[in-house]
């Protein structure tokens, strides 16, 4: 909603209904202009106090009288003022408390390799290097140099069986499991996703990402990591 709008609508009015009420006791000729401006403002004003208040929804702004003139609830619109005012204050003070993130509780290969570029707001930087720092490590663990970020990822993380030279990583479990092979099937396709999605565009485009998107994509790495580093490593018997 246009609170500033809205806030202006419902001040301009009260203003209409002071200068009214200045004359009310006039005749009619003098009385005339501040009721017409009336009931042309009312009917947004009306609009106004039903949307932000269901305790409204059947509020008569103005009252034709045929002793006293107009009747304006004038009290009504006061109240909707002091709604439209505070609904900025609501929306921060209200609102329910959310869960944080700390980034320095990530795996400690994403966050041990982000963190200087993090605290100078290098944020696609980063990322970048926690991508990086994971696949050194899944490069270690593996004794592999020929291969690097999805592609290694792939090998890594295959059900094909071990090859010579090219040993492979089995998520914790029995692999009859049927969980266990789902779990496995998923590794690989958080892995080779997080590398596709965003390593790549975080080594190749330009500008930078917000602190909001890099935590987020942090996080995925920092997921992805943990798997590695729990997977035992497989090699041909």
């Amino acid at each position: 909603m246009d609170r500033d709008w809205m806030r202006q609508k419902l001040e301009h009015f009260i203003e209409l209904a002071a200068k009214y009420r200045a004359v009310r006791d006039r005749p009619i000729d003098e009385t005339r202009e501040p009721r017409k401006h009336l009931f042309e403002a009312e009917p947004t004003v009306t609009k106004i106090l039903r949307s932000l208040d269901p305790e409204m929804l059947q509020v008569t702004v103005l009252t034709k009288d045929a002793w006293a003139g107009l009747q304006i609830a004038t009290d009504e619109v006061q109240r909707g003022l002091g709604i439209v005012k505070d609904m900025d204050e609501w929306v921060i003070r209200l609102a329910p408390d959310a869960p944080s993130l700390p980034a320095d509780q990530f795996h400690p290969w994403v966050w041990d390799a982000a963190r200087t570029f993090w605290e100078s707001r290098h944020y696609r930087a980063a990322v970048h290097a926690a991508a990086t720092s994971i696949n050194a490590h899944l490069q270690n663990k593996l004794g592999r140099r020929d291969l690097s970020d999805a592609k290694l990822v792939a090998e890594a993380l295959s059900d094909k069986p071990p090859e010579s030279g090219k040993a492979r990583l089995r998520v914790p479990g029995d692999k009859a499991d049927t969980a266990v092979q789902t779990r496995q099937r998923g590794a690989l396709q958080l892995g080779q996703g997080a590398y596709s999605a965003l390593r790549n565009p975080a080594a190749h485009e330009t500008g930078d990402l917000t602190e909001q998107e890099a935590l987020e994509q942090l996080a995925t790495f920092s997921v992805l990591a943990r798997l590695i580093d729990t997977c035992r490593v497989e090699v041909k018997a």
